[in-house]
């Protein structure tokens, strides 16, 4: 494909790209640039700007939060969605039909975290505290559990490096500071995830071909021993990756692992050139069920389509082959995947996502300043 049925120039490079699935938020997307985060309201045949919050560094991460509604789904829409900065810093980011953007910082300084934040996401299953507790990881080997409304304020007002970024949202925010509950693990982080099924546990990958399927809630306090192993139910490991990192040969890969939203046993990821798909109801050791090659120098950011289950998608990373996806089905793991040229050389994707609306699964792409946005069936 060349254009797709959709493209939005954001105007500077896109880094990272969420859509909303939730299901009165489907039809949002929230692109992350250079210095700020923009939301788009998404349909079949137009896009538009709903909203923009300048947070002045570069966004490395982006979360939606459950309490997100589409003005298409209710006349008190409300957007909410959590971002991190390539300063560590990070931001509560809200707009609503009666009130303008507001940029709420917190976790940096001391706080927070001391390498860059890679991923995050709103935990806490379907209960109604799960639009309080945002998880994030770093390089700094930290998972972070940020409870958003603490009742207890623990530190005063923290000024920002520059206070001309959003005067509505401080200096006098009166909000308490939000706690963090930290889990440390042995080597970098790379992503997070909940699942709307748990309201404990969430899955924490790391550079080396590691998984964890951790009990965020639990207190290691309270265990014979306090540390990380003891809030962790389930360790999956993808053994050529593990074994390649532990003779050196990966020192450039970073993982990336996804629950499928449909099915809380199932779990996939990429590692280097390889995927590997896990189902938990039949764990072998902590193996994965299914292997296979999707880009044999390296894939990029790892996918499941809430609309349609069966499918996942891979980007390349090397830029020698330009803006590719291969689109695979679960049910025939081991045929060859559909490809996708969203864009030619040197055009490279930094970030891709579904879109959770219904009928043919919607992709959207981020490759340089352009996002393009295109179904399945018009590759």
């Amino acid at each position: 494909m060349d254009t797709g049925i959709l493209k939005i120039d954001h105007g500077s490079d896109v880094y990272v790209i969420r859509s909303c699935h939730n299901e009165d938020g489907s039809d949002l997307l929230a692109l992350g640039g250079e210095h700020s985060v923009e939301i788009y309201h998404i349909s079949l045949s137009s896009t538009k700007r709903l909203a923009s919050f300048h947070i002045g560094t570069r966004v490395t991460a982006l979360a939606w939060s459950p309490r997100t509604l589409s003005p298409s789904s209710s006349d008190g829409w409300l957007i909410e969605i959590a971002a991190a900065g390539i300063d560590f810093g990070l931001h509560l980011l809200t707009k609503s039909v009666s009130l303008a953007e507001h940029i709420f910082p917190f976790g940096g300084g001391l706080s927070g975290h001391h390498g860059r934040v890679n991923d995050m996401c709103f935990c806490g299953g379907r209960d109604q505290e799960s639009a309080s507790y945002v998880a994030t990881v770093s390089d700094d080997r930290m998972l972070m559990v940020w409870d958003l409304h603490p009742t207890l304020d623990i530190s005063s007002w923290i000024p920002s490096t520059d206070t001309s970024l959003n005067n509505s949202s401080f200096p006098h925010n009166p909000r308490p500071q939000p706690t963090a509950y930290v889990i440390t693990f042995s080597h970098p982080l790379t992503t997070v995830s909940s699942h709307p099924a748990s309201s404990k546990e969430l899955l924490v990958s790391d550079c080396r071909g590691s998984i964890f399927l951790t009990d965020w809630r639990t207190d290691p306090e309270l265990t014979e021993q306090g540390s990380w192993r003891h809030s962790t139910l389930v360790e999956l490991v993808e053994p050529h990756a593990l074994a390649d990192s532990l003779l050196g040969a990966s020192s450039q890969w970073t993982g990336f692992a996804a629950w499928r939203r449909d099915n809380v046993d199932i779990i996939g990821a990429t590692y280097g050139p390889r995927f590997a798909i896990w189902d938990m109801s039949k764990l072998r050791g902590g193996r994965p069920t299914h292997t296979g090659t999707s880009f044999p120098d390296r894939g990029h950011a790892f996918r499941w389509c809430p609309t349609n289950p069966d499918y996942f998608a891979i980007a390349a990373h090397s830029i020698k082959k330009g803006a590719v996806l291969h689109v695979h089905n679960v049910g025939y793991v081991h045929a060859q995947p559909s490809v996708i040229n969203v864009a030619p050389h040197p055009h490279h994707i930094r970030d891709f996502d579904f879109m959770a609306l219904r009928g043919q699964p919607l992709l959207v792409v981020a490759f340089g300043r352009q996002v393009a946005v295109f179904s399945l069936g018009d590759e």
